[in-house]
């Protein structure tokens, strides 16, 4: 299994907008969420938020098999709900363009026991 990180910063006033996206994911749109996970081969995502002085970052962890060919995969996804998160939550709270992939990290140091 293979993993990946990114942080990405929220556009500013847009925190509780992303939260209110984020609470969809896990009540009423939870079964589309799952699907959408499952069709880009993740098994596994993580997203916290981080309050810093220069502004609000959301840090999120991938697992699957090709965590960034999943990410690929939903943001040219004509699903509907695909469509929804990207203009949602890339769009709309965090300023990215809908085709934009995440910046992805230069990895240091990946240490496991």
């Amino acid at each position: 299994m293979a993993a990946m990180t990114f942080t990405v910063p929220l556009v500013n006033g847009m925190t509780e907008h992303w939260k209110q996206a984020v609470a969809q994911l896990t009540g009423p749109r939870a079964a589309e969420y799952a699907a959408s996970r499952q069709r880009a081969g993740l098994t596994r995502e993580l997203v916290c938020l981080q309050h810093t002085p220069m502004g609000d970052l959301v840090c999120v962890l991938l697992e699957g098999s090709d965590p960034m060919g999943s990410m690929k995969t939903l943001m040219e996804s004509q699903d509907p709900f695909d469509q929804w998160f990207a203009k949602t939550i890339f769009v709309e709270s965090h300023g990215m363009s809908p085709t934009a992939q995440p910046p992805v990290p230069e990895v240091l140091l990946d240490w496991k026991a």
